[in-house]
Protein backbone atom coordinates (compact mmCIF):
# COMPACT_ATOMS: atom_id res chain seq x y z
CA UNK A 1 0.00 0.00 0.00
CA UNK A 2 2.92 2.04 0.70
CA UNK A 3 4.18 1.46 -2.51
CA UNK A 4 1.35 2.97 -3.95
CA UNK A 5 1.16 6.33 -2.11
CA UNK A 6 4.80 6.50 -3.55
CA UNK A 7 3.75 6.51 -6.91
CA UNK A 8 1.19 8.42 -6.41
CA UNK A 9 3.19 11.67 -4.80
CA UNK A 10 6.08 10.70 -7.69
CA UNK A 11 3.63 11.38 -10.58
CA UNK A 12 1.88 14.38 -9.10
CA UNK A 13 5.20 15.86 -8.21
CA UNK A 14 5.96 15.42 -11.91
CA UNK A 15 2.65 16.46 -13.56
CA UNK A 16 2.24 19.21 -11.45
CA UNK A 17 5.12 20.71 -12.51
CA UNK A 18 5.01 19.58 -16.18
CA UNK A 19 1.50 21.32 -16.48
CA UNK A 20 2.23 24.46 -14.60
CA UNK A 21 5.52 24.70 -17.10
CA UNK A 22 3.45 24.03 -20.30
CA UNK A 23 0.77 26.48 -19.32
CA UNK A 24 3.17 29.21 -18.75
CA UNK A 25 5.46 28.64 -21.73
CA UNK A 26 2.20 29.34 -23.73
CA UNK A 27 1.50 32.57 -22.16
CA UNK A 28 5.61 33.41 -22.58
CA UNK A 29 5.46 32.05 -25.95
CA UNK A 30 2.53 34.27 -27.29
CA UNK A 31 3.63 37.29 -26.21
CA UNK A 32 7.31 36.27 -27.23
CA UNK A 33 6.02 36.15 -30.71
CA UNK A 34 3.76 39.42 -30.40
CA UNK A 35 7.00 41.02 -29.13
CA UNK A 36 9.39 39.84 -31.66
CA UNK A 37 7.39 40.92 -34.62
CA UNK A 38 8.15 44.32 -33.49
CA UNK A 39 10.83 44.26 -32.03
CA UNK A 40 13.34 41.64 -33.47
CA UNK A 41 16.36 42.68 -31.12
CA UNK A 42 14.79 41.44 -27.93
CA UNK A 43 15.10 37.55 -29.61
CA UNK A 44 17.80 36.88 -26.52
CA UNK A 45 15.95 38.15 -23.88
CA UNK A 46 12.51 35.94 -25.23
CA UNK A 47 14.51 32.44 -25.76
CA UNK A 48 15.48 32.88 -21.87
CA UNK A 49 12.01 33.43 -20.97
CA UNK A 50 10.78 31.04 -22.43
CA UNK A 51 13.54 28.72 -21.26
CA UNK A 52 13.38 29.63 -17.35
CA UNK A 53 10.40 27.90 -16.91
CA UNK A 54 11.51 24.66 -17.95
CA UNK A 55 13.59 24.57 -14.41
CA UNK A 56 9.88 24.26 -12.98
CA UNK A 57 9.89 20.49 -14.65
CA UNK A 58 13.63 19.49 -13.62
CA UNK A 59 12.52 20.68 -9.64
CA UNK A 60 9.80 18.23 -9.84
CA UNK A 61 11.50 15.19 -11.28
CA UNK A 62 14.05 15.77 -8.59
CA UNK A 63 11.15 15.91 -6.16
CA UNK A 64 9.79 12.81 -7.92
CA UNK A 65 13.13 11.40 -7.33
CA UNK A 66 13.56 12.38 -3.64
CA UNK A 67 10.26 10.81 -3.01
CA UNK A 68 10.57 7.36 -4.61
CA UNK A 69 14.62 7.18 -2.89
CA UNK A 70 13.21 8.05 0.58
CA UNK A 71 10.32 5.92 0.46
CA UNK A 72 11.26 2.74 -1.25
Amino acid sequence: MDTMWIAIGAAAAISGSAFATAWAQSKIGAAAAATLAEKPELRTTAVLLVAIPETMVILGFVVAVLIVLKGG
